[in-house]
């Protein structure tokens, strides 16, 4: 049953890869490297029809199958070559040279096996089976690059192809693996990748009626990535040869040797591995050989955007733009320079003590970098005392030996400062690619920093605007205060000498004298006064007792019904009944009375300020009555209409005004009722 399994799946396999090939030459796969993908079909054809028709383990059969890798390969690369660019990177290119020549080099050692003896042609096959193992996997990490390059508006079809190849590849490091730990191919596995031939085969034939657009990209990630995967199995393929040569020549003594060999040879790739100053050059060196560019900018511009755009709590925005410029060239700390006076002080530092730097301002290297707008690497001063940057780089700079490369911060026509970065672990000359990469990032730092100072300078701005509103306010409530005790000084000339004037009089001093603390209090920016947050509150009582206040200057009448309950903040309620009983009684004749009425009807509250005065017309209602510094009265300051409005805008109020010239104002404030419940539990609270 297996022996048939393994014979019909392969063929089955044979004619679908077989008809794909035809199918691809005729012209089907549009947006497809034609003939490479034709001829990776006929391959894989071919080689599926040895297995079915001669075995797995023939002569023949391998080349069928090194030469089926070989083209599935040169079509992978081919796809990157029809890429954006003129040709992949070298480095990726290299890594699909070393995995053909690891296969082609698999087939000759296993052309060498079959006329050596026995015993040594089991050790070669151990290693052809480690090296299979090897191209496997190496052609897995191939496809998942080439997947991961795709662009995501690539179409559905290239991803099929990429799904197939991993497929393919998968099931064969499967066979492999069990092959390896059985020490000879197992009949099940062979039919069981069969079956899985079938399915990739039918994995392309999706691909190719899907017709995706061709669009890869590769990234620089993926080819380091790849470089490391490779070098790793490298290095476990050279491990497997040296201890299997090792047991051959070893005698009595091979473990012990084998032992030595995986513990020294370990130790050494993980200590080199660990080097930071390695790491460092092995990179510049890849970049400097293998790309056209030494950045990926790309991912250079998501880290260094991700770096500035941190959550706050992380980090301050200043150290965070040190810490993001110093990334870009790998250096290990940094100092961030700002303007101070016609200098440049110390500003925040990343990774570098601040006592090392002297607090001194910098204005020759102020005035340098902003007329020139140089990148300054420090090393070229000291090596030139007489060069164009050598008068504006002070001393102490010059006198710390880390102290690498100075970045000015360009913003508009001005210097926004400057950076000062660290030696990085590689030490080396800055070239024309990090110029541009630097100048770019200063420019953008430094609209950062900007923002970020012209935030604050707008939030000082508010705090004076807040402190002027709140000054203007109490100016107001000072000039009522001033009228109050103008008019109780000038009554007290003609009954000073009567008891109750007397006690009325110490009284609304009293009053007066709590009313200035307050205006003192809501004058500072730390204390805002007594207000409180609305709630439950007898407004009757309230309005009587700001009745009786103003009653000692004017005569004033309370009206109404004789309880009603609001949500309302008393502190606020009271000083908007006092701006509006003031304007009354400044609108009203001596005699004529301002009346206060109370009003309620289970859903809201109200109270009138009713006067005879002068009214106003509807224009000015309209469009000026609760406008900032606008008043009718030639000593008004235009403010108490005004703040009551905010005030009860501040309890979910509203305040409605019907006047007439000539015939007087009703100012009518509205508030949300309250239940009796309520203010038994503000009271039991």
């Amino acid at each position: 049953m297996t022996t048939t399994l393994i014979l019909w799946s392969h063929a089955l396999a044979a004619l679908l890869f077989g008809g794909l090939a035809l199918w691809t030459v005729r012209g089907a796969a549009i947006g497809l490297p034609r003939r490479p993908l034709a001829t990776a079909l006929a391959l894989t054809s071919l080689w599926a029809l040895a297995v079915a028709g001669i075995g797995a383990g023939e002569m023949v059969t391998r080349i069928f199958e090194t030469l089926r890798n070989l083209a599935w390969l040169g079509f992978m690369i081919t796809l990157h070559r029809r890429d954006a660019n003129v040709r992949p990177p070298l480095a990726l290119g290299t890594v699909y040279g070393v995995v053909a020549l690891v296969s082609i080099g698999t087939l000759a050692l296993h052309i060498a096996a079959s006329v050596d003896t026995r015993e040594a042609a089991e050790q070669i096959e151990s290693a052809v089976l480690l090296l299979r193992m090897l191209v496997a996997v190496a052609a897995l990490v191939l496809v998942q690059a080439l997947h991961a390059a795709l662009n995501p508006q690539a179409g559905g079809g290239l991803r099929w192809i990429a799904t197939a190849l991993a497929g393919l590849w998968i099931a064969e490091f499967l066979l492999f693996c069990t092959e390896y730990l059985g020490a000879q191919p197992q009949p099940q596995s062979i039919a069981a990748r069969g079956v899985a031939m079938v399915a990739v085969a039918l994995a392309m034939v999706t691909a190719l009626l899907r017709k995706g657009e061709l669009n890869v990209q590769v990234s620089r990630t993926v080819a380091y990535q790849s470089l490391s995967l490779v070098a790793i199995g490298a290095y476990f393929a050279l491990l497997a040869l040296a201890t299997s040569a090792l047991a051959t020549i070893g005698g009595s003594n091979a473990r012990v040797f084998q032992t030595a060999f995986v513990l020294g040879s370990t130790a050494a790739i993980l200590t080199l591995v660990s080097n930071g100053w390695l790491r460092a050059w092995t990179k510049v060196k890849l970049a400097k050989h293998f790309f056209r560019h030494r950045y990926d900018y790309r991912a250079e511009w998501m880290r260094f955007t991700e770096t500035l755009g941190a959550p706050d709590g992380t980090a301050p925005l200043d150290e965070r733009i040190v810490k993001a410029i110093a990334d870009l060239t790998e250096s290990p700390a940094g100092l961030l320079l700002v303007p101070d006076g016609t200098g440049l002080g110390l500003g925040a530092s990343w990774n570098w003590d601040r006592s090392l730097f002297p607090a001194a301002s910098d204005t020759p290297l102020a005035d340098h970098l902003a007329g020139t707008g140089r990148i300054i690497e420090l090393d070229g001063v000291r090596k030139d005392p007489h060069g164009p940057d050598a008068g504006a780089v002070p001393a102490w700079m010059l006198d710390i030996a880390d102290a690498w490369v100075v970045v000015p911060l360009p913003h508009m026509e001005s210097l926004a400062g400057a950076i000062l970065l660290a030696r990085p672990p590689l030490d080396r000359a800055l070239d024309w690619e990090d110029f541009d990469l630097l100048k770019v990032a200063g420019r953008q730092v430094a609209s950062h920093l900007a923002e970020a100072r012209a935030q604050e300078a707008l939030a000082d701005a508010q705090r004076f605007d807040e402190f002027n509103r709140r000054f203007a306010f109490i100016l107001h409530d000072i000039k009522n205060l001033v009228s109050q005790l103008t008019l109780t000084a000038r009554n007290a000339e003609r009954h000073a000498d009567k008891p109750e004037f007397r006690a009325d009089m110490i009284a609304t001093l009293k009053d007066s004298a709590e009313r200035m603390n307050a205006l003192l209090a809501r004058l500072s920016q730390h204390h805002r006064g007594r207000s409180e947050a609305p709630h439950a509150i007898e407004v009757v009582q309230l309005v009587r007792r700001v009745a009786n206040v103003r009653a000692r200057q004017h005569p004033v009448l309370l009206s109404g019904i004789g309880t009603a309950t609001a949500h309302a903040d008393p502190v606020g309620l009271e000083q908007l009944l006092n701006h509006l009983v003031q304007n009354a009684i400044d609108a009203s004749q001596a005699d004529a009375p301002v009346t206060l009425a109370v009003g309620a009807d289970g859903l809201v509250v109200t109270i009138d300020v009713v006067d005879q005065g002068c009214g106003m017309s509807p224009a000015f209602v309209r469009d000026k009555l609760f406008k900032p510094f606008v008043s009718s009265k030639p000593d008004g300051f235009g403010i108490g209409a005004f703040e009551a409005r905010q005030l009860a805008a501040a309890m979910d109020g509203r305040i409605e005004v019907a006047s007439r010239e000539g015939q007087g104002t009703r100012f009518r404030v509205i508030l949300k009722a309250a239940h009796a419940a309520d203010l038994r539990q503000e009271r039991a609270a």
